[in-house]
């Protein structure tokens, strides 16, 4: 994908420091996750991100544009990659997203549009979780998609986990992003068309499924929001706090669904846990006194966490303002003549 800020920005970003190369710790049975580290040099784009239902502590990821069709099995114990899997017969345009479905299937998203909304079609790629974890060459399913309004260009892809149906949140550039739909069941043999259906008001970067399908997350660079899914819509009932990152692209709810896991680009790029609660937590975590009608602790939630999501970006704007001048006045004195 494209850098999302102007040069200044970009300057900014990296002036980051990077994410020491460092390994998690295992956790302990009940402890939250530990955060973790991508050490594979070839994950430079890290663009998705999702939790494995066959194997604990997997977190399939990929790159964005500009690398094969290849999807990686990342040890969040480690760090390091545990099993690369090619897509055979596929040439990638721009791989923004991946999400597991019901039926055990990774779904890829070919969906990225550097060009804000050019191609008249894009891709979903299809292919089951392996059992054993090795690398191998699969051949997947290929389904072609477009917009019932017309292209644009969409950086999330998400399976909800009891339905199976397909959901792609197109990035905002002007106006709001929006939520497609695709079609009862996807074909293969001719187009999907995919339906808006609600409004998502984030530059969507990524979003995922709760494993009981009860909520959906949307994030952006600075900000994220979670939604109630309610007979197949989102409400949204509040924004979860998300890490400055240095170009934050991906999301996923760990396996028990109580914790956000956050990645971003880069090398050695750092994915980060951000425990949910209250109203945040799916219904399947029995917290006290969620109905899973919302109303006024919805409201008060939405609230709180929108104050939190405003520091969020003021820190987040504040950062790349001062790491920018930093560059620029370092650069200055280094070009001056030494005598």
């Amino acid at each position: 994908m494209r850098p999302f800020l102007p040069a200044l920005g970009i300057a900014a970003l990296v002036a980051l420091p990077a994410a020491p190369p460092a390994v998690a710790a295992p956790a302990a049975d009940g402890d939250a996750p530990s955060a973790f580290t991508i050490q594979d040099p070839r994950i430079k784009e890290s663009s998705g991100l999702a939790a494995s239902r066959l194997h604990p502590g997997i977190y399939w990821t990929h790159n964005d544009s500009g690398d094969a069709a290849n999807v990686f099995a990342v040890d969040s114990r480690t760090g390091r990659t545990v099993a690369t899997v090619r897509l055979g017969g596929i040439d990638a345009r721009d791989v923004e997203a991946i999400s597991i479905g019901p039926d055990g299937n990774i779904y890829v998203g070919d969906t990225g549009d550097n060009l804000d909304g050019t191609w008249p079609e894009v891709w979903i790629y299809r292919f089951p979780e392996p059992k054993t974890l090795r690398d191998a060459t699969v051949t997947p399913t290929r389904f072609t998609v477009r917009y019932e309004d017309g292209p644009r260009d969409a950086e999330s892809l998400m399976v909800h986990p009891t339905t199976g149906r397909v959901c792609i949140a197109s990035k905002k550039r002007s106006g709001k992003g929006a939520l497609y739909e695709a079609p009862e069941k996807l074909s293969a043999s001719g187009v999907n068309t995919f339906r808006r259906v609600a409004d998502i008001n984030v530059w969507a970067t990524d979003g995922a499924f709760s494993p009981d399908g009860t909520r959906l997350v949307v994030r952006g660079y600075f900000e994220a929001r979670v939604y109630r899914w309610m007979d197949g819509r989102p409400k949204e009932i509040g924004r979860p706090t998300v890490p400055l990152q240095r170009q934050g692209e991906s999301v996923t709810f760990t396996p028990d669904g109580r914790t956000l896991m956050y990645g971003t680009e880069g090398a050695n790029s750092r994915v980060t846990p951000v425990e949910l609660d209250d109203d945040l937590l799916p219904d399947s975590t029995g917290k006290p006194g969620d109905s899973g009608k919302g109303g006024d602790a919805a409201d008060e939630k939405a609230s709180t966490t929108g104050d939190d999501h405003d520091r969020t970006l003021a820190i987040g704007a504040g950062t790349v303002v001062v790491a920018a001048l930093l560059v620029l006045v370092l650069r200055k004195l280094l070009r001056r003549p030494t005598g």
